[in-house]
């Protein structure tokens, strides 16, 4: 089956199965506090790299 056939096997309706699988509620609170927080460490990581690699600490 190719690319365009598969993309136009798809129904309106999988969109409103998509919504039901998405979390609610606490749950979706709870998973936006755990994103929030992942990113927060990802950039943290990514700045202490950039401190780690520069040479400007050098005396």
């Amino acid at each position: 089956m190719s690319y365009r056939e598969s993309k136009s096997s798809t129904t309106p309706t999988d969109a409103s199965d998509y919504e039901k699988d998405l979390a609610s509620g606490e749950q979706a609170i709870k998973n936006s506090k755990v994103r929030k927080r992942i990113d927060e460490l990802l950039e943290k990581k990514r700045l202490k790299e950039l401190l780690d690699d520069s040479d400007d600490w050098d005396v």
